[in-house]
């Protein structure tokens, strides 16, 4: 079974699975992005969100469903989380990031892990159910359009902060973490002191 596919062994596992309903499970991300990172996948071989129709729509809400849960299970708070899916998913079967704002994690190593959770590369759940309810498919990015998002700066995801590399923004995301006040108004007066020298 190729890595792509590694999703679909991973279900199969009772051991693996944090919350189950008869139609979907709840599993921890195994190279997870940040602190808390859970993936929602169907039972029914659905490979991708290029698969989903309207038809599809009470079982999105079912992973929603899910998704919520797994944040009350942990014991946090659903606003501290992103929740969408792939705009090019790498894996195959459908699955729902369910993921913290905070990103901090050895498993992010690279500007396009950064990018495929911070651009149009990650699609929000309420925007792709809303796009499969008007248009009754989901609709692949241009390959210009994927490259763009790809190459875009390593902008903070909770300040104006723009970082010149991964590491630097790893240690601007961990000190938001530790003391979210400071870094904002810190941040701040680095980003002046920036746009104003030669």
């Amino acid at each position: 079974m190729s890595w792509s596919n590694a999703l679909v062994k991973e279900i199969l596992k009772p051991e693996s699975l944090i919350i189950s309903s008869e139609i979907a499970v709840v599993i921890a991300d195994k190279f997870p992005k940040a602190r808390h990172h859970y993936l929602v996948l169907p039972l029914a071989d659905i490979p991708s969100i290029f698969h989903l129709n309207r038809s599809h729509l009470p079982l999105l809400e079912e992973l929603h469903l899910l998704a919520r849960n797994v944040v009350e299970v942990k014991g946090l708070h659903w606003q501290d989380f992103n929740v969408g899916f792939h705009a090019e998913p790498s894996m195959q079967r459908l699955h729902l990031h369910v993921l913290s704002r905070d990103f901090v994690s050895p498993s992010l190593k690279n500007k396009k892990h950064w990018n495929s959770f911070n651009t149009e590369l990650f699609v929000p759940y309420t925007k792709l159910y809303s796009q499969l309810e008007k248009e009754n498919s989901i609709s692949r990015l241009s390959k210009s359009l994927k490259d763009e998002l790809l190459a875009k700066p390593l902008i903070c995801n909770q300040c104006e902060f723009v970082a010149k590399n991964l590491p630097t923004l790893k240690e601007h995301l961990v000190a938001h973490l530790q003391d979210p006040k400071s870094i904002r108004k810190r941040t701040t007066s680095e980003n002046k002191r920036t746009s104003s020298s030669p």
